[in-house]
């Protein structure tokens, strides 16, 4: 049987996500099926998800995923290098993924495998290392770089978001040495962040569908929705953006308490730059989220990075609690044809797989210090509610069967 992976984050899910997963089932047959990784209860933006990941995850079913998987916060909450390494790794581990299929703005995986090839030879890491030198950000020398090696045409597809994470895809793939078969399906509609809503398009942005639900626009978003989303959405606890002053003063009452050696510990921290002495002022000196920001902020490091650091000092993590890759596999939603492939993942998986909080007593050391790192973040999210949860959720909860 072929089986897709697609590395997701479903914030919410939108009419969008089952246009790819109905594309990727057109290219590989009716009888493949399609697992998704699934980013948990923060997104990569370094906020917390509109809905939790075991609503989300029951979402994707109802939009044509067979089998849901958890991409750990670690790797969620990360760069798209890191994040692409995590979700690729659990795809390949379960040995049932044959695709890796991914959404992007070209829709031509020869280009984009060009450019991975690129930012992978010695002639890209020279140049970067010029260009770092004369004190450009790294964003700006990357493009430089292979615009320098490969043309403009080929430069400019990083400064797509969809093209840049997929080119991550591929060079994970290479990484990893796993044998997935790339696709990809070209984005339709609106742009990644775009909030407008192009005439006649059957699509929107996420962003879009989330500034709908956070101002009760609920019939705005009604057609962008899969079927049952709606009411499922309207039922639940939603993390409304923005932050709460409460949870943003939770967030402050961690950064103010930040020594520069706390900071360092941070994965991207850049310790040898003498960034974590910036945080560490930074954090001393604010009276918000966006001024922390602000004065932190410089060329070299852009504002996704620095929220990406303090989501992770308030969230606990340090760089030494993150392997390589994820070390289990969590179930979080399967459908009918799912439950067939979950059968198969049993005997093909190169690591552990949760199907219930009780599996993680059997796991290794490694593998529950993983969990509970997730348990903790999932905990927080709870504070970020209209209706604060009580922690404990993750060794409650179990997968949605649909």
């Amino acid at each position: 049987m072929k089986t897709a992976g697609i590395i997701v984050e479903y914030n919410p899910v939108h009419s969008g996500h089952a246009y790819q997963i109905a594309e990727t089932r057109r290219v590989l047959g009716p009888d493949s099926a399609v697992v998704c990784c699934m980013s948990g209860c923060w997104v990569q933006s370094a906020a917390p998800a509109l809905a939790d990941k075991w609503l989300r995850a029951r979402l994707a079913v109802l939009s044509g995923a067979d089998l849901v998987v958890e991409l750990p916060t670690m790797w969620a909450v990360s760069s798209a290098e890191t994040f692409a390494l995590g979700g690729v790794s659990l795809l390949a581990a379960t040995g049932v993924v044959t695709h890796l299929s991914f959404g992007s703005e070209c829709g031509d995986i020869g280009v984009l495998q060009a450019v991975a090839e690129c930012l992978d030879s010695e002639a890209y890491a020279a140049g970067l290392r010029r260009f770092l030198d004369e004190g450009m950000p790294f964003a700006a020398c990357r493009q430089a770089v292979v615009t320098g090696l490969l043309g403009r045409e080929a430069g400019a597809l990083l400064e797509s978001p969809n093209n840049n994470l997929g080119i991550e895809y591929l060079r994970a793939l290479h990484r990893l040495n796993a044998e997935l078969y790339p696709m990809t399906v070209r984005r339709e509609g609106a742009a990644y962040h775009d909030c407008a809503t192009p005439e006649g398009s059957r699509f929107v942005s996420a962003t879009q569908v989330r500034r709908w639900v956070s101002h009760g626009a609920w019939a705005a978003a009604e057609s962008y929705l899969v079927p049952g989303e709606l009411e499922l959405l309207q039922k639940a606890d939603l993390a409304l953006p923005p932050f709460s002053d409460a949870v943003e003063r939770a967030f402050l009452a961690r950064l103010r308490t930040m020594t520069p050696a706390d900071w360092a510990e941070l994965p991207d921290s850049a310790p040898g730059e003498g960034l974590p002495d910036r945080l560490a002022r930074a954090g001393r000196d604010t009276r918000s989220l966006d001024e922390f920001y602000k004065l932190a902020k410089t060329k070299r490091y852009p504002h996704a990075r620095l929220r990406r650091l303090a989501l992770w000092a308030f969230l606990g993590l340090r760089a030494q609690d993150r392997p390589v890759t994820p070390p289990y596999l969590r179930v979080l939603a399967v459908g009918e044809r799912g439950r067939e492939v979950l059968h198969i993942m049993k005997e093909t998986s190169s690591v552990p797989i949760l199907t219930k909080p009780a599996h993680v007593r059997d796991l290794s050391d490694a593998c529950r210090r993983s969990f509970e790192v997730e348990a903790r973040c999932t905990d927080l999210y709870g504070l970020c509610l209209p209706r604060i949860l009580p922690g404990g959720r993750e060794w409650r909860e179990g997968p949605a069967i649909l």
